[in-house]
């Protein structure tokens, strides 16, 4: 079977096609990844053919910051630019495949292609979405960009989702009670699979490991790759007061921001990126942006998380989420303070929430078998392929 799976964006975005990718690449299956530029050494060094897939994600474009994001011309120029590649791509790449994969934002697009060729086409999700259209200009935006897409194409004007297209939800259903009774009669199939990520070793792991052997646990902070700090050194003394009133030590992964003149020592120490499987266990606690696989991996750690959240994307969601499981706490980023922030720490760190979130770890699906049962159903979609050929 060849699968072509498109994921755009950084990092966080890209990391559970490979771990899908790489299981169909295993079990004999001819795969492509198309990705945004920056993510094509990314996933090569997964093991993975690669194109580049759009202009530079959005966030990687600009090393976009809350307090200073794009303006609303830059950003109606940016996505007509790349809706219009993706299509044009994703049009390249399917001719000859037997299924398409992709993201929220492409889903559409893929639709698109999928029906000019004949071929079944699935998406992945990482956090609970529905088919609404996104309000305002950037909904409008996209609605002309797939119009224009299919009357390229030749095809009729769309009428919707198909009986039971495919969604697959990369997370697990006990971060969202009663989601799965609710979908189960829609015309859209929903599996839950769990999160999908490739635990990559990375190597600053040993140099972590032995740092963390050499004092007590650290409670990790983590600020994600799709947005750069705008004051640091700020949110860096911040960390090392909070943790020095509380006598716990701090482990900083930088990400997208600017670390680099940040002091370490044996009570705080700053890497550029670390492996969350291998790190996240030997942690007290976790406080990081609200990305879905970092919440999936302080999950599966089972270490209590607090999610200090942007306005973008799925960060309050899954910060409601680890409020509502009673493993952790969430709070805009921009409403922190130290007075907060200690606060919010010793919250985590109460016994109750660390018992709990042990108790959830046992629950959540694991990254083998997520990829496993995502590779799974994307089987049994290509056989619709192979059966009318």
């Amino acid at each position: 079977m060849k699968v072509v799976l498109a994921a755009y964006g950084t990092r966080g975005d890209t990391e559970p096609f490979a771990a899908v990718a790489r299981e169909l690449l295993r079990r004999g299956h001819d795969v492509c990844m198309a990705v945004a530029p920056e993510m094509v050494e990314f996933v090569e060094l997964a093991g993975l053919a690669a194109v580049p897939f759009g202009p530079r994600s959005f966030a990687s474009s600009r090393n976009q910051s809350t307090q200073d994001p794009l303006s609303v011309l830059d950003a109606k120029d940016y996505l007509a630019r790349a809706m219009e590649e993706w299509g044009a791509t994703l049009t390249t790449l399917a001719n000859g495949a037997d299924l398409l994969l992709t993201g929220r934002v492409e889903q559409q697009l893929a639709a698109n292609v999928a029906e000019f060729y004949g071929i079944p086409h699935a998406a992945l999700h990482f956090y609970p979405q529905s088919h609404l259209r996104q309000s305002g200009w950037v909904g409008d935006a996209m609605e002309e960009a797939e119009d224009a897409h299919r009357r390229a194409l030749g095809l009729a004007e769309a009428m919707g989702p198909s009986p039971r297209s495919l969604e697959i939800q990369a997370y697990d259903a006990l971060y969202f009670p009663g989601l799965a009774a609710e979908w189960a009669d829609g015309d859209v199939w929903r599996p839950f699979v769990g999160a999908l990520t490739l635990e990559l070793p990375t190597d600053a792991d040993e140099e972590v490991l032995s740092w963390i052997a050499a004092g007590t646990p650290p409670i990790y902070f983590g600020f994600g790759s799709g947005v750069s700090l705008q004051h640091p050194a700020h949110t860096f003394a911040l960390i090392s007061v909070a943790c020095a009133r509380l006598g716990e030590r701090a482990l900083i992964c930088a990400g997208a921001s600017d670390f680099a003149n940040a002091p370490h020592s044996d009570q705080v120490k700053v890497v550029g990126a670390m492996n969350h499987a291998a790190i996240f266990p030997a942690c007290r606690a976790v406080v990081h942006q609200g990305g879905a696989g970092t919440t999936a991996a302080g999950m599966r750690a089972g270490i209590p998380a607090l999610i200090l959240w942007h306005p973008i994307d799925d960060q309050q969601i899954w910060a409601d989420a680890v409020a509502r499981l009673k493993v952790g706490s969430g709070r805009a980023f921009s409403a922190s303070n130290l007075g907060s922030l200690l606060a919010d720490l010793r919250s985590i760190l109460n016994p109750q929430c660390i018992t709990r979130a042990r108790e959830v770890a046992a629950q959540v699906t694991h990254p083998p078998v997520s990829a496993a049962s995502a590779a799974d159903l994307l089987e049994e979609a290509g056989k619709v392929r192979r059966a009318g050929a």
